[in-house]
């Protein structure tokens, strides 16, 4: 399982184009800045972008079906 997802993979997942995946994986980096997180630009935990997007199985996951 990947640790991180890019903007590929939150474009893949959430079918949005570039700037909005890009968007998402902002705020989810905000929302874990402010619980004091490290974060990385341009990739978001995929443990909490998965905790927070509704109905999303892992991305690994959907790969191996």
């Amino acid at each position: 399982m990947k640790q991180f997802y890019t903007c590929k993979d939150v474009m893949d997942v959430m079918g949005v184009g570039e700037s909005k995946a890009y968007k998402i994986i902002k705020c989810l980096n905000q929302e874990l800045n402010s619980k004091g997180y490290i974060t990385v630009s341009g990739k978001v935990s995929s443990k909490y972008f998965e905790e927070r997007v509704y109905g999303i199985e892992s991305i690994d996951s959907n790969k191996a079906k």
